[in-house]
């Protein structure tokens, strides 16, 4: 009766033991990274249709020992120095990767372990300093910013905008380069989503997804992608502007036919941020000199958090106001494919779209050119 109570215990031991192995196999993530203010990380990923997120602890030299369980390929979001800053990863199940870099340099952050890491790795690797220029410029925009807001100062870094532009033009082209030699990898889809889903020219997403071939065409990130193509296409430069319903701040319905044969610049903006305000301030010195037969201004204020709208600039503004109730998650923000504010969009008379992402100080000039055009 002892051996037999001994050998039930011995069994429950081994089941218990491997209980607890089972819990520590899986996708193996572990890295080091460095200038990290805070003793964790903050990890995220979608796990059977849940949003799940995690937190890692971290020694003194930023490193950090992940496991979790999975069983498909997944994109974890690593967020350091509380969300300032954010690394990807993919992996799948039984997975070891690893993860090494510098906070202040996310861009950088070398991941390892599949191929779709190692090939973003080396991606990073061929392209590492303009990436570091980027990632320094766009920290000096930054703190500019916020000295502005303390300053209460209205000046825009164009040179700095200027830079990065250029900066972010190259990363493209050889982004393209790397899609056009890899045209049945999924690095190749990340790549175009990092790269071409915020472009002004759709038709530059639509040529780089035509590279794409083989099974990863059928990917639900191909099938994503190509729908999202499509639709910024119907809102593109050149197409008949998408149509819209909206409430002005008097209670007013507006729709697009009713500034037929009429100019009617959209503008996008926000109550808050100093950008905002400037895009107000020369779209009134724009506006003052124009024809009001013939231009008509709109802005759409898409404050998700502040309704009603209360900032005092809406009461001197002498074209329509409209204060969007849902604000990002309105249907003319989805029809039009605003990602960002101030965002300007010229329609024509006879209805296209002109021009998107005019800045204010050029709306007159855009005006005038097509009036030209068009004579």
């Amino acid at each position: 009766m002892v051996k037999c109570c001994k050998m039930v215990v011995y069994l429950l031991l081994l089941l218990l033991i491997a209980g607890s192995c089972k819990n520590f196999e899986g996708t193996q993530i572990k890295g080091e990274i460095s200038n990290l203010e805070y003793p964790y990380i903050l990890v995220s990923h979608l796990s059977a249709d849940t949003f799940a997120i995690d937190t890692i602890s971290v020694d003194r030299r930023g490193k950090f020992n992940y496991i979790c369980n999975i069983d498909t390929l997944t994109t974890f979001s690593f967020y350091l120095n509380n969300y300032e800053s954010a690394a990807v990863v993919f992996a799948d199940d039984g997975q070891k990767l690893t993860v090494k870099g510098d906070a202040h340099f996310p861009d950088l952050i070398r991941v390892n372990g599949n191929d779709i890491n190692d090939d973003l790795t080396f991606f990073k690797s061929k392209n590492q300093d303009l990436l570091k220029q980027r990632t320094q410029l766009m920290l000096n925009m930054q703190l500019r910013e916020v000295l502005d807001t303390i300053r209460n100062s209205t000046l825009t870094g164009n040179d700095e905008i200027a830079q990065l532009n250029l900066l972010n033009h190259e990363l493209t082209l050889n982004a393209e380069d790397f899609i056009k030699e890899h045209p049945a990898k999924m690095s190749s889809l990340i790549l175009i989503n990092e790269f071409f889903t915020g472009s002004e020219n759709p038709k530059a997403l639509e040529r780089v997804l035509g590279y794409m071939q083989g099974d990863i065409m059928r990917t639900r990130a191909a099938v994503r992608l190509k729908s999202y193509s499509q639709k910024i296409n119907r809102s593109a430069e050149g197409v008949i502007a998408p149509y819209f319903q909206l409430t002005d701040n008097g209670g007013k319905t507006i729709h697009p036919y009713d500034f037929s044969g009429k100019y009617l610049l959209l503008s996008f903006i926000s109550t808050a941020g100093i950008e905002s305000r400037e895009t107000v301030s020369l779209l009134k010195k724009a506006y003052s000199g124009m024809n009001r037969d013939s231009v008509e201004f709109v802005s759409v204020y898409i404050d998700s958090d502040i309704y009603p709208i209360e900032y005092v600039e809406n009461d001197s503004i002498p074209w329509k106001v409209v204060p969007e109730k849902r604000g990002w998650g309105s249907d003319i923000v989805d029809a039009y494919n605003v990602q960002y504010i101030p965002y300007n969009i010229l329609i024509a008379p006879d209805g296209t779209i002109k021009a998107r992402n005019i800045p204010a100080q050029g709306v007159s000039v855009a005006i005038n050119n097509s009036s030209k055009e068009s004579m």
